[in-house]
């Protein structure tokens, strides 16, 4: 990927979600929400403060993050799509 995001924002792939039910039902496209999982593909530097310091970010390359359901940007990269978003956006790191 060419891009680096600045400051204290991330870019995040989605991670789809299965299109099967446990009972087998298959789920349409236009019945599906985006899902609200994804990748970290790219990190910034850095949160600046206001004295000029660089607070690091907690998430890092290939975290899987859950997030906001209206977080975030979407963009398109070489064909692909991507969510760009603030740190404070993401609610939280799966392990």
């Amino acid at each position: 990927m060419n891009i680096r995001p600045l400051h204290d924002r991330i870019i995040v792939e989605r991670i789809e979600e299965e299109t099967m039910t446990a009972s087998g039902i298959i789920i349409p496209d236009s019945a599906k929400e985006k899902p609200q999982e994804g990748s970290v593909i790219a990190v910034g530097k850095g949160k600046v403060t206001e004295d000029g310091k660089i607070l690091a970010l907690d998430v890092k390359v290939g975290d899987k993050v859950l997030f906001g359901k209206y977080s975030g940007t979407e963009i398109k990269i070489e064909g692909k799509e991507y969510l760009m978003m603030r740190e404070d956006d993401v609610l939280g790191v799966v392990e």
